[in-house]
């Protein structure tokens, strides 16, 4: 196949970045790029569907965000220098679509002259150029995760990479700008509003003015990989490079240098990259402030090595006795040089030297920024008497590799010794030979196998873990699926995207990636993950129709792994001996028993939780009218609040006539109302309305409970959230109103009622709310006396009703909701004002929108519950 001549990259086509040479296959430049060709076909439907990838790369976390790796032989084939293309990728959320003429970098904060750098400011700037080996400092984690699970991905053992950064250095730009007295530290930030979590959703960290000053550590504001503008992925249009430190210190899309008096308060420069002791779990972690204790933080990378040949799976013929070059690579941290690589044969008895390969010199410091690769010949009778082959490197510090794992809550820094098994091997024709098997490689081998920590773990946990052990599942299906086949993931796997970040569910035994539409999707993320790593059969078949469930082949990304490859793998678990494995002396601690409910902030005891179904009593009945109920429900303890934000919903869930029915309510109790939670409910009951002549599933559900009997309950669910005084919250932006207009039909009353009540039961919230509330007759008007009494004591709420069968000398208005009811009865568009909706999706399409349209409403100011 004829590759072409590339003359234009995404930095320029999206980006706008200048003119650079072309690039022509078969070059030197080439070679240290090997562009992607097109957007990945996984990328579809994603954020991240404008950003060529190249198709080699060993996705770890899904279709969306991408973190991935390149394949052991592809990262060795291309040498010293690794192309962007197969650099190793580590992204939180989507890449930033920024571009090269509005991108600013400031510089801020305790400086006597603030800079505010274009990106054409910046490149005519001094520059250095220098080899750096990034690293990821989960490299090699997925060994850990096999011990215990950690709250990282799987990472393999090529998270690691090396490029040619060219950028200014932060000591010149800081000089540029003058540091000030008080300074201790130096942040840095990408974007605002790119993540999910922390106060501006932004990446951030930091490091010690001292060390940012001095440039013997060359740190870079990089602009340029391998001679050529950055790619998405890596930053474009500039990147902070630290060398020798972990890859989580180096911010992409680099937009604020602030000098500061201590270390950056960003949420991922607590919450990311730590080492805590092992007995430290994610409770504890928590509890007891972990985060935030300063001798736990990750700069420095250690030292490490890992095993590219012999590979994982790889059969050594037995017919002669011939030399094999053993072949691998090893980094160290700081600048700190390799100084030598050994190997044993015999589990550590004896080490014997490898051959190094350097490709860098050591900076004017001193200091080595790289890796090394690495030469070990061994003859085929030496693999035949071992077991088990080990390697470790040393370092200029005399730092070695320990001999034993460590595990740690992030699963973070691993770098024991890289342990290799050698098994005796008889192919199909009868053909013997040494297979090689590698700790925890991110994909099972070319003969199906897996990993020798995954199979021991497989062991250790029996049949009963067996069946949800994610790798063996997964290598038992990699023998019988046929190439080409759909991927398979097992439940374990599935459970462990279940945040904003990956988010993915089961249905109907195929898995699917949600993240790409979360924020999307019209009752907001939070309806969506409320089933993240799970099996939402039946939540999805409840409450959506077929159109919804065709909507769900853009976001396939393989199989559920069956009941009859489980069964496959606890025989292969079965058929080994168990195995022992202990961290640090002792076995792993068996998991704590779940408590029955979670402590909030500040000691509360909350109901919800919002991963699990809760069962909670019925407690009381009272009857409002002959079809409206107030169902009281009790809580776990008379201590305990409900937990639900206003503005949001749960879900009721039932099994009624051998289907799964879920349907959503909001109580018209709040958490104040400590020790239960209240529905008022419209019952409709059978033969009653020719349209529906089933009645309400739910509602008639509920009507036959006695006391006593439970419904499931889960949630919190919905995008929308009033926190009071006006501030409010829409998938999870937080926003400012003065006026807030509510329109409700029917049942709708309940989460406006919410809304309501917090307003008018504050006496500081001078927030001005009206409400028009639709129903079909008298009858049908829910909790008209609170809403009456809250209207008469409270000049800041109006109220009005509109009835489709008004009785005779009915003071409100009669007839579905038009432009005039807008106009008169809601409060006026403009700046500062919103509408929230919650009524039949043909009142609020037919009826609401258009109007409000009509009445200068934005689309931005029209919320549906």
């Amino acid at each position: 196949m004829t590759v072409a001549v590339v003359t234009t990259t995404v930095a320029q086509t999206v980006g706008g970045a200048p003119e650079e040479a072309a690039l022509a296959p078969g070059t030197a430049d080439w070679d240290r790029h090997v562009p992607a060709a097109a957007v990945d076909a996984k990328d579809a439907d994603t954020p991240d569907a404008w950003v060529p990838r190249d198709p080699r790369i060993q996705r770890l976390t899904g279709r969306h965000p991408l973190n991935c790796e390149p394949p052991m032989d592809a990262l060795m084939a291309s040498g010293f220098i690794t192309p962007p293309s197969l650099h190793y990728v580590r992204n939180h959320g989507a890449v930033p679509k920024l571009a090269w003429g509005s991108h600013t970098v400031t510089v801020n904060g305790l400086v006597a002259a603030p800079l505010k750098l274009t990106m054409d400011e910046l490149v005519s700037l001094p520059s250095v150029t220098l080899p750096v080996t990034l690293v990821c400092a989960g490299n090699r984690r997925k060994e850990e995760n096999m011990l215990k699970k950690s709250i990282g991905f799987n990472w393999g053992p090529c998270a690691v990479s090396t490029s040619y950064w060219t950028g200014v250095r932060l000591g010149d730009l800081l000089r540029r700008a003058g540091v000030a007295p008080g300074a201790g530290h130096v942040s840095f930030r990408g974007p605002t509003g790119e993540l999910p979590k922390g106060d501006d959703g932004s990446y951030g960290t930091s490091l010690t003015l001292h060390y940012a000053l001095d440039d013997a550590n060359d740190v870079l504001v990089a602009y340029k990989q391998n001679g050529r503008w950055l790619t998405p992925d890596h930053g474009f249009p500039v990147r902070m490079i630290i060398p020798g430190f972990i890859g989580g210190r180096m911010v992409k899309w680099l937009a604020e240098i602030s000098v500061t008096p201590g270390e950056s308060a960003n949420f991922y420069h607590f919450h990311d990259n730590r080492v805590m002791p092992p007995h430290v779990d994610e409770e504890l972690a928590k509890k007891e402030g972990w985060w935030f204790k300063p001798d736990f933080i990750i700069n420095e990378l250690n030292i490490n090595s890992a095993v590219s040949r012999p590979w994982h799976d790889e059969v050594l013929p037995l017919g002669t006795n011939a030399v094999y070059p053993m072949q691998g690579y090893a980094y160290s941290g700081g600048g700190r040089k390799i100084i030598r690589v050994e190997v044993s044969l015999d589990g550590g008895l004896l080490w014997r030297q490898a051959e190094i390969t350097r490709h860098e010199t050591p900076t004017p410091a001193g200091k080595h920024w790289c890796w090394i690769f690495w030469r070990f010949e061994v003859q085929t009778v030496e693999f035949a008497r071992a077991s088990e082959v080990l390697v470790r490197a040393w370092d200029s510090s005399m730092n070695t590799q320990p001999s034993h794992i460590t595990w740690n809550l992030m699963g973070m820094m691993n770098n024991c010794h890289f342990r290799i098994k050698v098994h005796q091997h008889v192919d199909a024709q009868g053909n013997m030979g040494l297979r090689f098997q590698h700790p925890a490689p991110v994909q099972p081998g070319e003969l199906g196998t897996l990993g020798w920590r995954e199979e021991e773990a497989l062991a250790r946990a029996g049949a009963e873990a067996a069946a949800a052990a994610p790798a063996a599942a997964a290598a038992v299906a990699a023998k019988a699926a046929p190439p080409g086949g759909a991927a398979l993931y097992t439940m374990e796997e599935v459970e462990r995207h279940a945040s904003e970040e990956s988010c993915w569910f089961v249905h109907e035994g195929k898995v699917y990636d949600a993240t790409p539409f979360l924020e999307e999707h019209p009752g907001g993320a939070e309806s969506i993950l409320i089933s993240a790593g799970m099996d939402a059969t039946d939540e999805f078949n409840s409450i959506h129709s077929s159109k919804a469930k065709g909507m769900l082949a853009q976001y396939y990304i393989g199989d559920l792994v069956t009941p009859e490859q489980k069964a496959a793998a606890v025989a292969a678990a079965a058929a080994k001996p168990a195995i022992a494995i202990t961290a640090n002396g002792s076995a792993p601690p068996a998991a704590p028993a779940a408590a029955a409910s979670a402590p909030a902030a500040g000691g509360e005891l909350v109901a919800l939780d919002p991963r699990k179904k809760i069962a909670f009593k019925l407690a009381e009945v009272v009857a409002l009218s002959h079809n409206v109920r107030r169902f009281r429900f009790a809580l776990q303890s008379p201590e305990h609040k409900f937990g639900l934000p206003v503005g949001k919903h749960v879900f009721l869930y039932a099994t009624i006539g051998g289907e799964t029915v879920m349907r959503a309510y909001t109580p018209t109790s709040q958490d104040a109302d400590l020790g239960h939670f209240d529905l008022v409910v419209k019952i409709y009951r059978a033969n009653e309305h020719p349209r529906f002549p089933e009645g309400g599933k739910m509602s008639q559900h509920l009507d036959s409970l006695s006391v006593g009997d439970a419904v499931e309950v889960k949630g919190p669910v919905g995008h929308f959230v009033y926190h009071g005084r006006g501030s409010y919250s829409l998938n999870r932006k937080p926003a400012t109103a003065r006026r807030i207009s509510l329109i409700a039909g029917g049942t709708g009353i309940t989460p406006c009622w919410q809304v309501i009540r917090t307003i008018t039961e504050d006496p500081e919230d001078e927030t001005e709310v009206s409400l028009l509330y639709a129903n079909q007759c008298e009858d049908d008007i829910l909790l008209r006396e609170e809403l009456e009494a809250a209207a008469a004591a409270h000049p800041n709420f109006k109220l009005w009703y509109t009835l489709d069968r008004p009785p005779a000398g009915w003071a409100y208005s009669a007839g579905f909701i038009d432009e005039a009811m807008v106009r008169e009865r809601l409060l006026p568009a403009g700046p500062g004002a919103i509408v929230a909706m919650c009524g039949p999706p043909p009142m609020i399409k037919f009826a609401c929108v258009p109007n409000l349209e009509k009445a200068g409403y934005s689309a931005e100011q029209m919320i549906t519950f």
